[in-house]
């Protein structure tokens, strides 16, 4: 069981939980990004629907069921919940592609490497969670478009040659980074979670049902208070697998009804090796910034803008309202490509921080950088607002534009303080 999650503990214990028969109903994976937090989740759902007595829980199970979980494509499963998805697949994609020119021995494994990468983005916009959605007439049509396309790549069919296969999959990833930024919501919508507590309570014939939310910490108040109703009394047919960066963010009374299962962070040399095993690289050039993991520094390589020119932008925002100005939003905006993908808004929002860190511990080492004073009351409501304006973009779905353009009014008119 769990062969494809490397160098976590936790897949261990789930492991022994469902070799005794201890599985909780509801579970929360609690750990860094690119943990294998979401791998553990799809591979826990895959093998809670196998059909095999023999060879449950083995990566090479041909049982109908597991097939149609490796492909990402098993009714039984809803994934919902924000997610980067573009970086993964542009990661895939050219892992793919190259290995189609060079005709690599592991040709086949990143053919499924790709299509999952995809799946794991189409999997957020399933009937099931988008039903009655004003949105939907727009997202079932470009969701069609990626099955069709995704056909032409599909296992039982012979892969397209090199330069075919690159123009197929340049579409796919063109179609994806649509999808991606018009409608993955940064939250949970509350419609989602009720569609999915009466999906769950239908019955099926064998295995279980799962359900997993990745950031469920990001939920709105009213999608939080319907999921603990779910928890509450969950339905016995199916299993719900919680995904957080932060368990403190987790509601109290969630945690209370979840089983928590600790994601570690790999050491460098673990992800080194996860990357050669998955990607089929290896991390170049200069050492990584302080914090910063291996994983995610090649995911981030695939960005359409540096991240460390969206932090400064980020920092040079704060300098500025800091000094009792108005920044320029929309030069901003368009520097940091309207902050797609998402990520590049937490480089963004990380160079604000440092700002303020950076004259903070100016202060205290009776240096200021910037020239002007800064108390800490007024610390205080920056980061504040550098909060609020972070959650109406990622939770309550405000555009970039709109959210910095009240974030620069709120810090000017706080004046110079």
């Amino acid at each position: 069981m769990f062969e494809n999650v490397l160098y976590q503990n936790a897949s261990v214990l789930i492991a022994d939980d469902i070799a005794h028969g201890a599985l909780p109903s509801s579970l929360l994976f609690a750990g860094p990004p690119s943990s294998g937090k979401l791998t553990c989740a799809l591979e826990l759902a895959r093998i809670l629907a196998c059909r095999s007595a023999e060879t449950r829980g083995a990566w090479n199970c041909a049982c109908p069921s597991c097939l149609k979980h490796k492909a990402l494509m098993h009714s039984g499963l809803l994934l919902t919940g924000f997610r980067a998805s573009t970086l993964e697949i542009a990661a895939a994609r050219q892992t793919l592609v190259e290995a189609a020119r060079a005709n690599a021995p592991y040709l086949a494994s990143v053919r499924y490497l790709f299509l999952r990468s995809v799946r794991k983005l189409t999997a957020r916009f399933s009937p099931v969670l988008w039903a009655d959605d004003d949105k939907a007439s727009k997202i079932s049509p470009l969701v069609a478009s990626v099955d069709e396309a995704l056909e032409e790549l599909d296992p039982s069919r012979p892969l397209p040659e090199p330069a075919a296969l690159e123009k197929a999959t340049a579409k796919l990833a063109s179609l994806c980074e649509k999808l991606d930024a018009g409608f993955v919501s940064g939250s949970v919508p509350v419609a989602h979670i009720r569609h999915i507590s009466s999906w769950a309570r239908f019955t099926v014939a064998e295995g279980k049902k799962t359900v997993i939310i990745e950031n469920a910490d990001r939920m709105q108040e009213g999608a939080r208070n319907a999921l603990l109703k779910v928890l509450e009394e969950p339905p016995e047919d199916a299993v719900f697998v919680l995904l957080t960066e932060k368990r403190s963010a987790v509601l109290p009374t969630i945690l209370s009804r979840v089983r928590t299962y600790q994601f570690g962070e790999r050491t460098a040399q673990e992800q080194a090796e996860v990357l050669l095993r998955v990607f089929h690289a290896s991390p170049e050039g200069e050492p990584a910034a302080q914090g910063e993991r291996g994983i995610e520094r090649y995911l981030r390589s695939f960005l359409p803008t540096d991240a460390n020119a969206v932090s400064k932008l980020g920092n040079d925002f704060a300098a500025e309202a800091i000094r009792g100005s108005v920044p320029d939003v929309c030069a901003a905006v368009a520097a940091a490509k309207n902050f797609e993908p998402r990520l590049l808004l937490d480089s963004f929002f990380d160079g604000f921080y440092r700002c303020l860190r950076s004259i903070r511990a100016g202060l205290n080492a009776q240096e200021n950088p910037y020239g002007f004073a800064f108390a800490t009351e007024r610390e205080h409501f920056f980061l504040h607002q550098m909060a609020e304006c972070y959650s109406r973009i990622t939770t309550y779905n405000q555009t970039p534009t709109a959210a910095l353009e009240q974030l620069a009014q709120e810090l000017a008119t706080y004046g110079n303080g």
